[in-house]
């Protein structure tokens, strides 16, 4: 039985648009060379600097509670491999933008070049960002097609709270999908000041990164 195979089976893989994309978009792309080999494997592995690329499992669940949409403008915080990117680009499509942060230069660097092996990056599909994720998107002002915010945002990275930056950046309706300490929380942003949250235990992430 393939990975994927296993995500669907045992219900981590629902939506057929990112079954799709988990099939188009091949793990082993975002390895380092001598890791590709377990792409297959549903764990996490390291991908250096004290980052990993996120188990299957765990990026499969994220994604069906983020519900990335044709069209949706997302950030996608403590981007390391580009894995996640990459994903979210395929599920945005042509009218979509990815907006990929990261704190690690040179993991800024390795994202790219894994991300740019489907020409998300020459369609102006995903962008990468060397910045401290926790603080959300910099200088958000000067992005006029921003000016309502992101649509989605998801962080692969654990932090104590979801920063106040993230939900200021979130437009009305969006979904923040990020992990506080072992669980994943879905955030729909309801108001300008309400929040529908929803916590799902029982998961492991690498910390957030931040410039303290």
């Amino acid at each position: 039985m393939t990975l994927i195979e296993f995500l669907i089976q045992e219900g981590w893989l629902k939506t057929p648009e990112i079954i799709e994309t988990f099939k188009k978009i091949k793990r082993a792309d975002f390895l380092p060379e001598d890791m590709r080999d377990l792409a297959e494997l549903n764990e996490a592995l390291p991908i250096g600097f004290g980052q990993t690329i996120s188990q299957p499992l765990v990026v499969a669940f994220m994604l069906e509670q983020l519900q990335p949409k044709l069209g949706d403008k997302i950030l996608d915080i403590g981007s390391g491999s580009g894995w996640t990117t990459a994903l979210l680009a395929d599920l945005v499509g042509n009218k979509g933008k990815i907006f990929a942060i990261e704190v690690v230069p040179e993991l800024v660097k390795f994202g790219e070049k894994n991300t740019g092996k489907y020409n998300f990056i020459e369609k102006g599909i995903a962008e990468f960002i060397l910045a401290d994720g926790s603080k959300g998107y910099p200088n958000i002002t000067f992005r006029p097609e921003l000016a309502e915010g992101f649509d989605k945002i998801l962080a692969s990275a654990t932090a104590n709270e979801i920063p106040n930056f993230w939900k200021k950046q979130l437009r009305v309706g969006g979904r923040i999908v990020a992990p506080i300490g072992n669980s994943i929380w879905l955030l729909i942003k309801k108001t300008e000041q309400e929040f529908e949250e929803t916590e799902y235990p029982g998961f492991v992430f690498v910390p957030l990164v931040s410039k303290q």
